[in-house]
């Protein structure tokens, strides 16, 4: 076992100083402590430069990729410089090119000015047809949803009874008639007979009374007469004004009093109709500003502003303003002969307060707003864009009336505004004075009233 342990040995020292493996072994042996000691404290020849190796090929790969790294840095820096220099001159001429727009001219013009508002048809009235005598229902002399006028007979109680009493106030008339005349001649005769004293005063004093009494009986026959006749004309249900039936309520055949709580029809006049809305409490003084110089018109359309349903004249302001909204009242009657407008119809007024002449007028569109306020785009004489500050004094149907700031004449940019900038080249394209055009700045919805703050 020793001499297996010194030949494993022996690569490690010097192979070529053993001539005889029994020598060398026996060598190994008589020093073996030293030779054990000098193994253990010297490192193997062969891994001194095996780790070199590793080390200088790691550099090496490190350094070829740091090399194509650069490379493909300066290639691309040199492809880019190339492109730059290729492109630089188109691009300064885009940069000078002229930016298409759409023009349009400030006009003055009279424009009306409307304040807008929601409300609801309602009738001028409606009416529950109730029966005023008792008596059996015998026909009905109308269509579900007939249009009748004022006085036209509707329904028909059965007229017998009330003829018949009309007949007795009639009879009584003529009886009571020949008894004040006899009381009237038998009074002409006690007064010649009292001239010559041959009857008392009393006697004269009493037939005085009897006449007339027989004058106070007359009279309350020609009354019972007209009481008869007033209950037979209402047996003839008649329609109290014009407008247009529902639903029947009652059929021929059933018993009608004068206190049943239904009555036999609705009649609702449609034509005029009226149109009750609301307005904010702000613009009450205007309104009443307005009323002081005449009667005011007033635009009904559906409830979407697209399809006119009619106009008429505002009727009544309310007398109070309602606290929980801070709005107020407002009625206009509307003459509706097609019967457009229906009861309980949600509908979107329009109130006519004033035409203003000579306003300047531009498309809502071309107004822009910024940290100095709203401004526009004006095109000058030598094409290119100028920024105007102006004061808008409302905007209503997608058009602005401007208060402060522009001329009757000037052209306004009202679309392409995102890619201009102050004095920047433009090329125009006139659109019609007035026309309106889609929106690119928040000008608000339709209709939308703007003061001048």
């Amino acid at each position: 076992m020793e001499r297996f342990r010194s030949l494993r040995r022996v690569p490690f020292r010097d192979r070529s100083s053993a001539k005889d493996p029994r020598e060398a072994g026996t060598k190994v042996a008589q020093g073996g402590r030293m030779s054990q000691s000098r193994m253990v404290a010297a490192p193997l020849p062969s891994a001194r430069p095996a780790a070199a190796r590793r080390r200088w090929g790691t550099l090496l790969v490190l350094g070829v990729l740091l090399l194509l790294i650069a490379g493909g840095a300066l290639f691309l820096r040199s492809r880019r410089a190339q492109a730059l220099g290729q492109t630089s001159a188109p691009g300064a001429a885009a940069a000078s090119r002229p930016i298409p727009v759409v023009t349009s001219t400030v006009v003055a013009r009279a424009i009306p000015i409307y304040l807008d508002g929601l409300g609801n048809a309602v009738p001028v009235s409606t009416v529950t047809v109730r029966s005023q005598v008792d008596g059996r229902l015998d026909r009905v002399l109308f269509e579900e949803g007939q249009a009748v006028h004022a006085r036209d007979v509707i329904a028909q109680i059965d007229p017998r009874p009330f003829t018949i009493q009309l007949h007795q106030a009639q009879a009584a008339l003529p009886r009571d008639t020949a008894q004040l005349e006899n009381a009237r001649v038998t009074l002409k005769r006690d007064q010649d007979l009292t001239k010559d004293s041959l009857i008392t005063q009393q006697q004269l004093d009493d037939q005085q009374a009897l006449v007339h009494q027989y004058e106070a009986t007359l009279a309350v026959d020609r009354t019972q007469i007209e009481s008869a006749q007033l209950q037979l004309d209402y047996a003839s249900v008649r329609a109290p004004s014009d407008g247009v039936t529902g639903v029947r309520l009652l059929d021929p055949g059933n018993l009608v009093h004068a206190s049943d709580p239904t009555g036999l029809v609705v009649i609702t006049q449609l034509d005029p109709m009226g149109v009750v809305f609301s307005l904010p409490e702000d613009d009450l003084a205007q309104v009443n500003r307005a009323l002081a110089r005449g009667p005011l018109q007033v635009e009904v359309s559906s409830r979407d502003g697209s399809q006119p349903l009619g106009s008429g004249t505002l009727a009544l302001v309310d007398n109070q303003i309602n606290q929980a909204t801070a709005t107020a009242k407002l009625k206009a009657t509307v003459p509706n002969p097609k019967r457009q407008l229906w009861p309980n119809q949600f509908v979107k007024v329009r109130l006519l307060i004033e035409t203003r002449e000579g306003a300047l007028v531009l498309p809502s569109a071309a107004i822009q707003r910024g940290p100095q306020g709203t401004f526009v785009y004006v095109v000058a004489a030598d094409q290119t864009a100028q920024v105007r500050q102006v004061d808008v004094a409302l905007v209503q149907d997608n058009q602005a009336v401007i208060a402060k700031g522009l001329s009757e004449g000037e052209q306004v940019v009202v679309e392409g505004q995102s890619q201009l900038k102050p004095n920047a080249k433009v090329a125009p394209r006139a659109e019609g004075a007035g026309k309106t055009v889609p929106q690119e700045a928040d000008t608000g919805a339709p209709h939308a009233r703007r003061k001048k703050s």
